[in-house]
Order: structure tokens, then C-alpha cells, then sequence
């Protein structure tokens, strides 16, 4: 099937829109006049991506910015809840016609997490999705006058939770007489660049989430430079599916689509992203480390499964491949010989990889945690450009990015001007520029505490070289003070070791105030079902169950899924395996920062089981309180757990 960019037109540069604008909604406002014919979005039906037009999106604004009008003024808040869709985007831009200050909820909160979220806001309304999401809504919203309506997605969904709160109303408010354009202008006009635009909340690594007041004025500088840095393009189309919540995916995935007038087409699901990748065939990509680590992953794997002939001709393809990257990122010549030879082995292995992310990528762009040089490397090298980037929700989402041009692996990347940066004397990043937040939402000290001397203080341990680009290396709050009075960054010690081996999950380390380091490793659960499906621990069906399970539901640990792994996890040979990958990682690592001993977990990290943030981040210090005992035993019990540095001949570790 055809992409749903058909053209191979000419680049079409036209990134003014966002310059001369004073709101998001003006902006927005700006494209619909430049591109009103020219499809905004794609959503898939009847397996088909149908194109939505932006003069079509506009219409469909205006009347749900008259909609919410009803329940809320100016300057009020809305939240949105629900999956990354067409109707999250247009409710959002709605929300910004009618000059109110719109905020996403992560989908499958618990109602005490919505219900914080609620308080803190004071929103007025909520857009949800989901018969679930709507019965936790509803016992969230309890004893919350604030709340003034819950207004369903579907028809559906409002009569069928219609009699449990009447403040569940009909979507019919949302699709009736459309602002008019004059009136959308006579409220733009009242808001002040400087105004909040969005809530942002923080992930909650550290503590309740907090709700990041970012101003119309952050959002349009930034796409004003960072857009234009990335070289994106009118005819560029992009695969969007990550959570509408988040930072990077509201203010550079979306609003940064409307700058450049690039159309987005929204997965049919997370389980389908592998199929919609190949009918969309977007020409720009964006995701987080794990998506790319995965397809990494999946990759070697299946090249690992065919003969030593062609798991050697491939070695030295990506071998090659690496090489002449290297040389075009120094702007050096590839010699002729590199250059046949790469040819050679694209048509033989590349370019069935390129294939299977639609065959059209022009460049990717991975942020918001570390990723391996090693999976930077590979996607360079199979003709895949990623680039790395950095930055966080108090600085509109991004003030770093390697871009063309400008590109050293491992890092991640130069300041974007007119942003500065520079270290504290802890090594601490600081940053300052017209992307730094307004502050948080009712929390003054928090605010006193992050913005200090004029300066963003990130929270961030980092280096800058000589061509200043800039390595994160861990947080300030993550660093390990050893017994012996050793600093160590974990984040360096759990990369280590996490790259040894797809059958590892997520490291985490442990050691502040202890005489040695020790480590929670968690298994990664498709990998780990696959070799158990070759050593005879399970059935090819108990795999494909729970695959589809974790393709469905990619954050939730079942018990079947956990009763699965459990088996494999114990069996010997896995822990043996997974032991020398923690030695191949400590030969990487000063002698002060290896991994001792370590306690295998049954299963993986959680967001259920409140071990992980809705971005996939671990929760440090809920791991470290949830698992306690387990901690306390890796350093008084010599036989809890698997001792790194034990014999290394043919022997079995067997946890306990």
C-alpha cells in the first residue's frame, strides 16, 4: 500500500507561521491560512489512514472552544485524557482557541493519582477516553467542586456513565455552533505572550508531580530555532504515538508539526506501530531510548537465529558501516573501496531494516534518558540518522540536539541559540534563555529552588567539551556516596551493564553510604520468553499469548506473565548468563564502581506497580523503599542473591 504522503515533492520550507505569532492558537490560526487545503492529520479507519485538512481541524477547534466556553473562561484550566488520537489534538487546540490553559493526564492513572492532579489544577473540565478512564475519573472527581464537567470522547461512553455524576455530559456540547473566526481573534488578542499557554506535570521521580506553567511566548521561541535547526519540511510526515502528556511529544511532536506544516498520522495503537510504520512510511521518527534499544534488539536477534555465514557477513557490514559514518560525521572522504562495499551491503541487509521503518527515514530524533552509542551507531549505520537530544519540561522540552551538521555520538548534542548553558561547580547543568518555564503551579519554594541566580539549575551532572557538546552523565539527587566517601553515578554503572545483554531490562544500582555496590537487575520479558521458548522452559503458544499481552499492554507485569518468566529467570544457565554480562560490564568501569553482588527479579520494572513513570523512567526511590529487605541482604547475607566476583569456571549461580 502507497504512503499517505504520496508526493516525493520538492523541500518546502515554511516555518514563518510560528515566527510572527503571539499564542499557540494564533499560530495555529496562521498554518490554516497558509495551508488550509493540505492535510494536518491522518487517522487510521477501516485500516485506511484518512486524511483530516487543517481548515477541517480549525472548524472542529472553533467549535470545541465554544464547547468548553460553556463550562470554563478565559485563563481556566482543562484537562485532557485519553490516547495520542485526532480528537486529543483538536481538543487541545480548541482549548487554545478559547484561551484557556489545556493539560494531558496520562492515560491509566490510578483515581488517587488523577485526583491530585485535579486538585492542583483546578480544572474545570475534563476530555477523557475510555470506559475505564472514566469510572476512575468519576471516583476521582469526588468532594471536587472545581470540576464542573466530564465530557466523554464517544457517545458511547456518556450513556453508559451518564447516571454515575452529573457532571458527565454529552460530546454534543463539543459539536455545535463554531466559534467565529472574529470571536476566536478578539480572545487572542486579550491573552499576553507571556501568559501560561500549558501545564506541563513532571513525571513524579522525585516526589508528587508538579505542574510546569509554560508560556506562549516559551512554545514560539523555541520552534522559532529548534524546528528550523532540524531542517523539517512542509512534505515532511511523521508517525506520532507517544503520550500527548509528556513535554517533548505536546510542544515539539505537535506544535512543532503546526510550525512547520508537517502532517502527523496517529497510530491505531502501540501494538500496531510495526504495521503502521509500513503504510505510513513517515520521513521523520521520534521516540524514547527503549523503542530504539527494542529495535535493536529484535533485530540482532533474528540476525543471531541464521547461519555463522551470514551473522559474520553482517558483523561486518555494521563493522564497515560504522567506519563510514564516522567519516562523514568528521567530514571526511569515504574511500572508494568503504563506499562499494557499503553499497554492497546495504542492498544485502540495510535496506530491508530501512524497509521496515517504511523505508523513507530521514531522520530520527531519541530523547528524554541515555541511550547506547552502540544503538546510535547501528542506526547511523544502517542509513537511519538519529539524533540525540536533551532537555527537560522547565525549558519547553529541548535546549540541546546533535543536527546535521553538527553530530558527535554519545552526546547529546550543542545548545540550540539563543539559549545559554554552562556547569556549576558540582557539574551541575544550568541553563538560561527564553525557554525557561514560568515556574510551578502553586508551589513558589519549589520554584525559588529551580530557578536560582537567574539561571534554570536542571538537576543534571554533566560535561561539555571543547566543541561544546554536552554528555548527561546522571542526577545530581542519584549520586552514590560509598562508605569509603567514593562518588559514583549510577546511571554510568547501570548503562554498563544494561548494554550487555537485550536480556536485561533495567539496572539499578545501589550503594549510597554502603561499602560496595550492588544492583536490582530486571529481565526484559519478551527476550527472556524467547529463551525460554529455545531451552525448552515454555511453549511457542504461552510465548504468543504473552507477547500479545505486552503488545496490548506494553507497561503492565501480569501474574500470567510473571508465572511465564518466573521459571526461566531461575533456571541456572539464564542467571549464568546474565552474571558474565555484569562482568562484561565492570571490565568498563573503575574498580570502585563494579557491581559486587546483585538480586535478579522474577519480572520487569512496572508502572502499575508504581516502579516506573508514565515515560518509562524508573522511580529510584520507590524501587529502593519497595525492595528494602532484598537490599539489606545483598550486603548481610552472603547467599541472597549472585556473587560477581565468585569462580568463573563452569559454574551454575543459583539465587536465592
Amino acid at each position: 500500500m502507497s504512503s499517505v504522503l504520496a508526493s516525493e515533492a520538492p523541500p518546502v520550507f515554511a516555518l514563518s507561521t510560528a515566527l510572527g505569532a503571539r499564542t499557540i492558537g494564533e499560530m495555529f490560526l496562521r498554518r490554516v491560512a497558509r495551508s488550509a487545503s493540505l492535510p494536518a492529520f491522518y487517522e487510521k479507519r477501516k485500516g485506511v489512514f484518512t486524511p483530516t485538512t487543517w481548515v477541517e481541524a480549525e472548524e472542529a477547534a472553533r467549535r470545541i472552544a465554544r464547547g468548553f466556553l460553556r463550562f470554563a473562561k478565559t485563563g481556566e484550566r482543562v484537562a485532557i485524557l485519553g490516547p495520542t488520537k485526532l480528537p486529543w489534538a483538536i481538543a487541545d487546540l480548541g482549548a487554545q482557541l478559547a484561551g484557556l490553559v489545556s493539560f494531558g493526564i496520562y492515560p491509566k492513572q490510578s483515581p488517587e493519582q488523577i485526583r491530585y492532579l485535579l486538585r492542583d489544577s483546578e480544572a474545570r473540565i475534563v476530555f477523557v477516553d475510555g470506559d475505564d478512564e472514566i469510572q476512575n475519573l468519576i471516583e476521582a472527581a469526588r468532594g471536587i467542586p472545581s470540576l464542573r464537567a466530564i465530557i466523554p470522547w464517544t457517545h458511547g461512553s456518556y450513556e453508559a456513565f451518564r447516571s454515575k455524576d452529573t457532571r458527565v455530559l454529552s460530546p454534543s456540547f463539543l459539536e455545535e455552533e463554531a466559534l467565529s473566526r472574529a470571536e476566536v481573534q478578539r480572545i487572542q488578542s486579550q491573552i499576553s505572550p507571556d501568559d501560561t499557554a500549558i501545564l506541563i506535570y513532571t513525571s513524579g521521580t522525585t516526589g508528587p508531580p508538579k505542574g510546569a506553567m509554560i508560556s506562549h511566548r516559551n512554545i514560539l521561541s523555541l520552534l522559532s530555532f529548534a524546528i528550523k535547526e532540524q531542517g523539517w519540511l512542509q512534505n515532511d510526515v511523521s508517525l506520532n504515538f507517544l503520550p500527548m502528556a509528556h513535554a517533548a511529544e505536546r510542544i515539539v511532536g505537535f506544535y512543532g508539526r503546526i510550525a512547520a506544516g508537517m502532517a502527523g498520522a496517529y497510530a491505531e495503537s502501540l501494538s500496531t506501530v510495526l504495521d503502521d510504520l509500513k503504510l505510513v512510511r513517515p520521513t521523520i521518527f521520534g521516540g524514547v531510548p527503549r523503542i530504539f534499544e527494542k529495535a535493536h534488539a529484535r533485530i540482532m536477534g533474528e540476525i543471531e537465529k541464521k547461519g555463522p555465514s551470514v551473522r559474520k557477513a553482517f558483523d561486518w557490514a555494521l563493522s564497515l558501516g560504522i567506519e563510514r559514518t564516522q567519516l562523514l560525521l568528521e567530514g571526511k572522504p569515504i574511500p572508494p573501496r568503504l563506499e562499494a562495499s557499503h553499497w554492497v551491503f546495504d542492498r544485502l541487509f540495510f535496506r530491508r531494516i530501512r524497509e521496515a521503518f517504511g523505508g523513507r527515514i530521514r531522520a530520527m530524533i531519541v530523547g528524554a534518558a541515555p541511550i547506547s552509542k552502540s544503538v546510535l551507531e547501528f542506526f547511523w549505520a544502517v542509513g537511519m540518522p538519529l539524533y540525540e537530544g536533551y532537555g527537560l519540561t522547565e525549558a519547553t522540552a529541548i535546549t540541546h540536539i546533535n543536527r546535521p551538521g553538527a553530530v558527535k555520538l554519545g552526546t547529546v548534542g550543542k545548545v540550540i541559540a539563543p539559549m545559554e548553558a554552562r556547569l556549576g561547580e558540582d557539574g551541575e547543568v544550568l541553563l538560561r534563555g527564553p525557554w525557561v518555564f514560568r515556574g510551578y503551579l502553586n508551589q513558589p519554594e519549589a520554584t525559588r529552588e529551580i530557578l536560582r541566580d537567574g539561571w534554570l539549575h536542571t538537576g543534571d551532572i554533566g560535561s561539555i567539551d571543547e566543541d561544546g557538546f554536552l554528555t548527561i552523565t546522571d542526577r545530581k539527587k542519584h549520586i552514590i556516596i560509598t562508605a569509603g566517601g567514593k562518588n559514583i553515578t549510577p546511571a554510568n554503572v547501570e548503562k554498563a551493564i544494561r548494554d550487555e545483554d537485550p536480556l536485561i531490562s533495567h539496572v539499578v544500582v545501589i550503594g549510597d553510604r554502603r561499602p560496595f555496590i550492588t544492583a536490582i537487575i530486571a529481565p526484559s520479558p519478551v527476550e527472556t520468553l524467547e529463551w525460554g521458548l529455545i531451552h525448552g522452559l515454555c511453549s511457542k503458544e504461552e510465548v504468543e499469548e504473552r507477547k500479545r499481552e505486552l503488545i496490548a499492554h506494553p507497561t503492565r507485569r501480569s501474574p500470567a506473565l510473571v508465572r511465564a518468566m518466573e521459571p526461566i529467570v531461575k533456571h541456572p544457565d539464564f542467571q549464568r548468563r546474565i552474571l558474565e554480562a555484569v562482568r562484561r560490564g565492570n571490565t568498563k568501569l573503575a574498580h570502585v564502581e563494579r557491581v559486587k553482588r546483585f538480586w535478579l527479579l522474577p519480572r520487569d520494572l512496572s508502572q502499575e506497580e508504581g516502579e516506573l513513570t508514565p515515560t518509562l523512567k524508573v522511580r529510584r526511590k520507590e524501587v529502593l523503599e519497595k525492595y528494602a529487605g532484598e537490599i539489606e541482604r545483598l550486603y548481610t547475607d552472603s547467599k541472597f542473591g549472585i556473587d560477581v566476583e565468585g569462580p568463573r569456571s563452569s559454574e551454575h549461580p543459583m539465587q536465592r
